[in-house]
Formats: C-alpha cells, sequence, structure tokens
C-alpha cells in the first residue's frame, strides 16, 4: 500500500535555478532551518517504488504534527499527532490503522529539536548539481529506515526527501510551492477527531 510504506519503512518544489558553484549547505544550516519550520503547507507528487503517482497537499506543525491530504482518485488520509500515525484508507470501513511516530522516518524532522550534528544519525551529506542531500536515520534504531532530505539555498528550502525502507524500496516526494508561517489549525493533526467525524 503506498501509504504505509511511505510512512511506516524507513519517508517537492521543483529545483531552482542556482549557480553551478553553489557549496554543500552545513549540517547546522540545515538543521536551523529545520527547526525554524514551525509551521509549514506544500503540495507535494509522492512516487512509489513501483512508478505509481499520488497527488496531494502537505501540512506540517511542529513538533510531532503533519498531515497528508491525497488528491482523487486516492482520497486517503494520513494524520501525524499525539505521537501516532493514523492511515485513514479511503477504500476501506475499517478504523485507521495506528502506529507510534518514532517508528518512522518522519519522526526525524518532526522532532522538537532537530540536530543533524547528532552521532551516528547522519550517514551521508553530499553536494549533488545543485543540491544539498542528507541521509539519516535514527541512531538508536536504524531499522526502522533511512531518509534522504533533499535541499537547495539562497534561501535554504526542502525540496523532497526519499524514503528507503529495509527491503531497499524507495518512496519519493517532491514538494512543490512550500510556504512557511502558516496558520494552521490544530484540528487538522487530531485524529481522534478525524475518526469521529468519519465514523458519523
Amino acid at each position: 500500500m503506498i501509504l504505509l510504506r511511505t510512512l511506516l519503512a524507513p519517508l517537492m518544489l521543483l529545483a531552482l535555478s542556482l549557480p553551478a558553484t553553489a557549496a554543500k549547505l552545513s549540517l547546522a544550516e540545515l538543521s536551523r532551518y529545520l527547526n525554524s519550520l514551525t509551521t509549514a503547507q506544500a503540495a507535494f507528487t509522492q512516487t512509489s517504488a513501483d512508478g505509481s503517482q499520488a497527488k496531494g497537499m502537505l501540512y506540517i506543525k511542529r513538533p510531532g504534527r503533519a498531515r497528508f491530504e491525497y488528491a482523487p482518485p486516492e482520497r486517503s488520509l494520513v494524520m501525524v499527532g499525539g505521537g501516532q500515525v493514523a492511515i485513514f484508507d479511503s477504500k476501506s470501513n475499517q478504523p485507521p490503522e495506528q502506529y507510534p511516530l518514532r517508528r518512522t522516518p518522519l519522526n526525524l524532522i518532526l522532532a522538537p529539536k532537530v540536530d543533524l550534528a547528532q552521532a551516528n544519525m547522519v550517514v551521508g551529506h553530499k553536494e549533488v548539481g545543485d543540491t544539498t542531500r542528507v541521509m539519516a536515520q535514527d541512531p538508536e534504531n536504524p531499522e526502522y529506515g533511512m531518509i534522504e532530505l533533499v535541499f537547495t539555498a539562497n534561501p535554504t528550502a526542502l525540496r523532497q526527501w526519499i524514503i528507503t525502507d529495509d527491503l531497499g524500496s524507495q518512496t519519493r516526494v517532491e514538494l512543490a510551492d512550500l510556504q512557511t508561517g502558516v496558520d494552521l489549525s490544530g484540528f487538522l493533526f487530531d485524529i481522534t477527531a478525524e475518526r469521529a467525524r468519519q465514523n458519523r
């Protein structure tokens, strides 16, 4: 299932035109940027390992909250809040599947304080073209998977992430029209309220 693999497997704006000599962004700068993302929203395109795609809107309210609203025909919803990830499958009449956020790669960027310099968290940090790419994992639980974050500079911005699960399958999420500092209601991330709404 696209949603399950995206969030439970170990998780764009189009790249801006930057000078070919753009320097690799430091881990300190990337940590500062992620910690500054108190709220954000963006359109996203998700590409799964089999090449299938889904689109929708992403909402983030750090720490610990995110919402993926999938557009038709998917129509599914993934909510992150209260330390849980809940997957509402539009094709099922069953309650949402729920999993601890700490067991997903999203936990690395939704944590109260992101510190990419933490020992054994970053396993790769490189410049590729006009982007800086950081491969990160939970240093205490590498089996939860790896997330590759892709940034551009001037100003620093998150463009996409790629999740690699324990079987080597990858899911890519590209962000477009990322807006930060937006006003987002806590209701967007209330899993209990969403369950009650869908059970009416």
